[in-house]
């Protein structure tokens, strides 16, 4: 086993040490969420932290950990009456990013609980964790149903197990602490709100700070044993100020003032919910703690709000976690007692205005460039080499546009039954949904189906002597639930970007509309691609990855200008796909190719896009093609590129979830004027 790098040893990252010293101090903060690119000693302090967790009483032999001050009356191993007990050091347990779900909550003996009626249980993670650490690295990766069922626990401080009707309950109350690089994806916002805090860390600019780094782990990695003594005094220190401050933490008092600031910022910041609130005092009264105060005061306030509030005023997946630390002064000194500090404040007039502060609403919101959409300009024939440049810009390329405001887009799905990555798009044979069938187990069994098994094993009653009233089942009797739900697929975006897209308006609502797609594949969890063409050649402008994020930005910033090389778009694309059915080929793509089907340059051009687009058809490949195609004048280009993928084609108007509703209504009020 390897020996764990000193957590005093960690060089500068000042918040994230703050920020999990914090939550020993006090557990009930709510865990931390740190995020930052590779390579930043995320995993490294986390793993540290342990070593300087109090020890915990626990009663002996029990496998759920329970305080033999206060036993779980419900623990599987109770009750516990002798009065037996053990000092053990605080767990931290990690989850892997591929654990199955039986080995994170447990699993249940289904045979035994059938013919004997015994609840034969193995405990997970859950219960390993209990009254310390559950340790999530790349917690951002992890799969839609282990989330939900840490989200269960986090919330219930228990976790359920149950198996056709059998169940088990054990008390899971736990730090959580997760780490993730935002390039590979974001977190679900009902689990990004369970963390109480979260810290942004980032690799050291600072040659000096950069040599330290690298002496102290070349020097572990030598001799850890006395690399880990030389700071054995550092780390006893750390360790009993956490006990003082445990300590001292029933002491601190929040006072009204304090109160009344954190309140203001919540609402200043317009984040959702009321546990911020929450999460926000227990961050000031555990600073307070950790200083050797017994006084919540207003720098306490300040840097709770830095800690607790980033990642709960995001909107939108495409939002950066951050706060105006300007406004978050002004929302303090407004709210300040007249003293200047956080004020124990008693409700006297010299309170501020309880009206809230002023200006605190959302800021403005910055919309497009060009405003209202007028609509495109009309197409002249087959347009111009030169783009239709705006006048005074190059005709080659001009300046990208922002994108029009997103909308809610219809469901683009893959025909067929899938095998892929649990996700909310495309069906799917799965682990959770509803169940279809049955078949024999392969490993484990996780999901029993029961009318299956007793059908299986009902012949087989008399030959194997059943005398009483049980049911004599075997292991060949088994039959595990096939079940259906939603897979995530890959959705690779071919976007055209040459001269006859680079109308700012029409370009815009392109944009717009990727946009909205980018949305909806967060939403369904996704692995998103992006491919752009113009001028005489195509780009990967995003490898496939999970980082819808990245995709926006890369989109924000799309030039257009150029010929039309639709071909090579195409066999990009095409090549992006091959290299990812070897990486998982479980995955299927959704091709969504945004283009008004022109193709130019080269020698035939149109006849190589239709060969390349036959490609995509030969291989069963779904695609979609976006028809950007504008103006009273419409080639049906589009729609033929449609047919050579042997996909379908929508209006970037018709790619609205409201658009047929809206169709509906219009019917309905033409028919009662006629009538």
């Amino acid at each position: 086993m390897s020996t764990p790098f000193p957590f005093t040893a960690v060089v500068g990252q000042d918040d994230l040490r703050l920020a999990l010293l914090l939550n020993a101090v006090s557990p009930a903060v709510g865990g931390v969420l740190v995020r930052g690119e590779k390579g930043t000693a995320k995993s490294t302090a986390v793993r540290a932290l342990s070593a300087l967790l109090p020890a915990v009483d626990v009663v002996t032999g029990c496998r759920f950990s329970c305080d033999p001050a206060a036993p779980d009356p419900a623990c599987p191993d109770g009750p516990h009456e002798v009065e037996a007990s053990s000092t053990r050091p605080a767990r931290m347990v990690e989850l892997p990013v591929g654990a199955s779900e039986d080995r994170l909550v447990g699993a249940l003996d289904i045979e035994r609980a059938l013919s004997e009626g015994v609840k034969a249980f193995e405990p997970g993670l859950l219960a390993d964790a209990h009254r310390g650490i559950l340790y999530v690295d790349e917690v951002n990766l992890l799969h839609d149903h282990l989330v939900d069922l840490l989200l269960d626990a986090a919330a219930m401080g228990a976790s359920y197990v149950e198996r056709e009707g059998v169940s088990v309950r054990h008390a899971a109350r736990f730090l959580l602490v997760g780490t993730m690089n935002p390039e590979e994806g974001e977190l679900r916002p009902q689990l990004l709100d369970r963390f109480g805090l979260t810290v942004e860390v980032a690799a050291s600019r600072e040659p000096d700070q950069r040599v330290e780094v690298v002496r102290r782990r070349l020097a572990h990695d030598d001799d850890p044993a006395a690399f880990v003594a030389r700071w054995a005094d550092e780390e006893a220190e750390v360790r009993a100020r956490i006990v003082a401050a445990r300590a001292l933490l029933p002491s601190v008092r929040l006072g009204d003032g304090a109160l009344r600031q954190i309140a203001a910022t919540c609402a200043a910041f317009e984040v959702d919910g009321m546990r911020a609130d929450i999460v926000m005092a227990r961050t000031a009264t555990a600073l307070a703690a950790w200083a050797g105060r017994t006084d919540v005061l207003a720098e306490d306030v300040r840097q709770a709000a830095l800690l607790a509030l980033p990642h709960r005023r995001r909107r939108n997946p495409f939002d950066a976690p951050g706060l105006d630390e300007d406004k978050l002064d002004e929302t303090l000194e407004e709210f300040s007692g007249s003293d200047g500090d956080s004020g124990d404040s008693d409700g006297s007039d010299d309170d501020p205005d309880p009206d809230g502060p002023g200006g605190g609403g959302r800021p403005p919101q910055e919309g497009p460039d060009d405003g209202s959409p007028a609509g495109d300009v009309p197409a002249q024939g087959e347009p111009s080499e030169d783009g239709q440049a705006p006048a005074g810009q190059s005709a080659a390329e001009q300046s990208p546009v922002r994108a029009a405001e997103p909308f809610r887009t219809k469901v683009l799905s893959v025909p067929g039954l899938g095998e892929g990555a649990a996700g909310r798009r495309s069906r799917a044979r799965t682990e959770h949904g509803r169940t279809t069938g049955s078949r024999r187990p392969r490993g484990a069994l996780t999901k029993l189906h029961l009318a299956a098994t007793v059908q299986a094993a009902a012949p087989h009653q008399l030959a194997r002597g059943r005398s009483g009233r049980g049911l004599v089942v075997r292991r060949d009797d088994l039959r595990q639930a096939t079940r259906e739900g939603r897979e995530g697929n890959l959705v690779l975006f071919v976007v055209d970007a040459s001269g006859s897209m680079a109308a700012r308006q029409r370009m815009s609502a392109v944009k717009g509309a990727v946009l909205s797609l980018l949305l909806d594949a967060y939403q369904r969890r996704d692995k998103v691609g992006l491919v752009t063409f113009r001028g005489s050649a195509a780009e990967v402008a995003l490898p496939p990855t999970s980082s819808v994020d990245a995709a926006a930005v890369r989109l924000e910033s799309l030039p257009t200008g150029g010929r039309t090389p639709l071909s090579a778009g195409l066999l990009r694309a095409h090549e992006v796909l091959r290299v990812e059915r070897l990486r998982d080929s479980a995955r299927r793509p959704l091709v969504v190719v945004v283009t008004d089907g022109r193709a130019t340059g080269g020698p035939e051009p149109v006849a190589t896009a239709g060969r390349a687009a036959r490609l995509f058809a030969a291989e069963g490949v779904a695609s979609v093609v976006v028809d950007c195609e504008s103006g009273p004048v419409r080639l049906g280009l589009a729609g033929q590129l449609a047919g050579e993928l042997g996909g379908t084609a929508v209006t970037l108007d018709a790619l609205r979830a409201d658009s047929l509703a809206g169709l509906v209504r219009d019917v309905q009020g033409t028919s009662r004027r006629a009538a």
